[in-house]
């Protein structure tokens, strides 16, 4: 039977882990054994406990301890009988910043060690890569596509935002735990020339997304017909370095009508992914 401990003061230290915590101290950079992220609402809870992922703490608004997160007690109360159920009233937990959004339940939860790159693309057919794209709703929605239209792993720069960071997992809506993922190198220097080497010795053929004078249309033949293929889409606004572009087996075009220039990065890895993974 899980531990409840009810919360009256939004002070409370109990508390810290969900609130007071800054994304660094989370991720504890120094011992990843040690690193937590936070969930939150009851649906992106479910999907990363489905997944394995391993709850350490939850919090929760005391009305819906019978109600819609009955089923994330109970199994996280199976994985520990002292785990800790942190209940409050919601005039307590309405001081958290972005409470609405949290659909009355936080769960802090062990990071899992993340694979090497090898392991994460041995099987794979279509991967995407992520070069220093900072915004963490952008990430959220790009695991999101990754996720629905078929992509089999995503890799991370080392300059990408964290994939587990708080709005990057509520706008994936859970999706970071059901495409695997994991970082090409632990430093800036080991990205482009390191990582794309790296991605050609497994095999993969590179796409790189930018418009330039040499770009081949999306709708290629060449592209569907890769075994292995690397989508890699750049940061917002500046897109792609430059040697990322150049050292790429292909750089890749979407289409334009109406003089757009370009899309925003969520919605042009949607589309690539979309049409490269058919």
């Amino acid at each position: 039977m899980p531990r409840f401990v009810k919360i009256t003061d939004f002070k409370a230290p109990e508390l810290d882990i969900f609130v007071r915590l800054t994304g660094a101290q989370l991720r504890n950079k120094l011992e990843p054994e040690k690193g937590i992220f936070i969930a939150e609402s009851p649906t992106v809870i479910e999907v990363a406990l489905n997944a394995g992922c391993e709850p350490i703490a939850l919090l929760t608004d005391e009305r819906l301890v019978g109600g819609a997160v009955a089923s994330i007690i109970e199994k996280c109360g199976a994985k520990d009988e002292d785990f800790p159920v942190y209940t409050a009233e919601r005039e307590v937990l309405s001081s958290l910043t972005g409470f609405e959004l949290t659909r009355g339940a936080l769960c802090a939860m062990k990071r899992p060690p993340l694979p090497t790159v090898e392991e994460l693309c041995r099987d794979a057919r279509r991967i995407a890569v992520l070069e220093e794209v900072a915004d963490s709703t952008n990430i959220g929605a790009l695991f999101r596509s990754a996720a629905a239209l078929g992509i089999d792993a995503v890799l991370i720069t080392p300059t990408c935002c964290d994939p587990l960071c708080r709005r990057a997992v509520r706008v994936s809506m859970g999706t970071v735990f059901q495409v695997p993922f994991t970082r090409i190198g632990d430093a800036p220097a080991d990205w482009p020339e390191k990582g794309l080497a790296r991605l050609h010795a497994l095999g993969f053929k590179t796409a790189a997304m930018a418009l330039t004078d040499d770009s081949v249309s999306i709708e290629d033949a060449r592209l569907k017909a890769e075994k292995k293929l690397a989508i890699i889409l750049g940061t917002e606004g500046d897109g792609l370095k430059k040697s990322t572009i150049a050292d790429s087996d292909y750089t890749v075009k979407i289409p334009m009508s109406h003089g757009v220039d370009s899309l925003n990065v969520a919605a042009a890895g949607a589309v690539a992914f979309w049409q490269l993974t058919r």
